[in-house]
């Protein structure tokens, strides 16, 4: 044994009553009732006593339970000394009901004392306690030694049994604590996840649209003061407000991923397919389950890609492939290039950024390589699912 164990006390959470189940705690005070109940009939029926003991008995057993109290209190505080002082008072009142004739009483005493010595004081000051108790014992038992012996060992491990018990519930509350705290520390990484997921989706949503909106409001108000042509200040206006319609789609559709409700990746991107000129959609692998970030993630990017083609490469054959793996999810959205010059005011898209979605697939652990491809442009998105 380490000598360390020697000083070291029984935790706390060992000394306390903390982690108790109702039938122990109801044995236990059963326990106590039974003892005091003994103890008060034995000096209150015993004959070969002198009157005065008789009548100060009740006034030692009081104080042994105010003792006994105090000592479980200064125990849970850890406090050495105190508690010897009070383990010590025990062993002087079961010296003087010995004395006085009350032998049950100093026997209970005695065993008490040596029990609870072993199980809620440093080993190193158990020991010498106990073996005080269990002399005293020993020297008012007529019992043969050997008796006496065995007796004295079965107190000992008795103390030391209960001792590795309450350590072990000891244990087992420090450890539903640590649980409790483990817990409630993932729910507010869960919580500030999910605000972070949030603010994402509101600020892919919301703010580049709005910003894409002012852009093309500032430039009719510009083409206002410049007294620019009826049509060009009209083109402006319906540019913002098809950013305004866009806008408004998206966000109920980053709402119902909010709360679960996307609709199948396949078919949102052949819709994604179908409203847009000259694309296509093909599908490798099987259709396993994913995360709700992923499946966004792969929509964005989607999105964001021919938006790209629409507004950089007027005219282009856009080509989107997803493919399934059992480590994750790939979409690789490809252009052949621009097939007409591009307008100098191009419509805006939804102001999905490719840095955005970038950090975006970074977040979930994956990756978005985006660059010239023969003559047109390539985006490919790769995240776990």
């Amino acid at each position: 044994m380490r000598p360390s164990l020697w000083a070291t006390w029984p935790s706390r959470e060992a000394l306390s009553r903390e982690g108790l189940t109702r039938a122990r705690r109801m044995l236990a005070g059963l326990v106590r009732v039974v003892v005091i109940a003994v103890l008060l009939w034995t000096a209150l029926t015993q004959r070969d006593v002198a009157d005065w003991a008789v009548v100060a008995a009740p006034v030692g057993l009081l104080a042994s339970a105010a003792a006994a109290w105090a000592y479980f209190r200064t125990t849970l505080e850890h406090r050495l000394w105190s508690s010897l002082a009070l383990l010590a008072a025990l062993v002087l009142i079961a010296v003087g009901a010995q004395q006085t004739g009350f032998v049950g009483p100093a026997t209970v005493l005695w065993c008490g004392c040596a029990i609870s010595a072993i199980e809620r004081l440093p080993l190193a000051a158990a020991l010498p306690a106990a073996a005080v108790s269990l002399t005293g014992f020993a020297l008012s038992n007529d019992d043969a030694w050997l008796t006496t012996t065995v007796i004295a060992a079965g107190l000992c491990l008795s103390g030391y049994v209960l001792r590795l018990d309450a350590e072990a519930r000891g244990s087992a509350q420090r450890l539903l604590v640590q649980e409790r705290a483990a817990r409630a520390a993932e729910a507010e990484s869960a919580a500030l996840a999910e605000r972070s997921r949030i603010a994402r989706e509101i600020h892919d949503v919301l703010a580049h649209s709005l910003s894409a909106q002012l852009v093309h409001l500032e430039a009719a108000r510009l083409l206002i003061e410049r007294g620019a042509d009826r049509d060009q200040i009209l083109d402006r206006v319906v540019a913002a407000r098809g950013m305004a319609r866009d806008g408004l789609t998206e966000t109920r559709q980053a709402l119902s991923a909010l709360r679960g409700e996307m609709t199948p990746l396949e078919d949102f991107l052949r819709e994604l397919v179908a409203a847009g000129d000259g694309a296509s959609l093909s599908v490798a692998g099987k259709a396993g389950p994913m995360s709700a970030e992923a499946s966004q993630a792969v929509r964005r990017v989607a999105q964001e890609a021919l938006t790209n083609v629409r507004k950089h490469a007027p005219g282009a054959r856009a080509t989107l492939r997803l493919e399934y793996a059992p480590s994750g999810v790939t979409l690789e959205v490809r252009d052949s290039g621009a097939a007409c010059p591009q307008e100098e005011l191009a419509a805006s898209g939804s102001g999905y950024g490719l840095l955005g979605m970038r950090e975006r697939a970074e977040l979930l652990g994956g990756t978005l390589d985006a660059g010239p491809y023969e003559e047109g442009f390539v985006v490919t998105l790769r995240v776990p699912r």
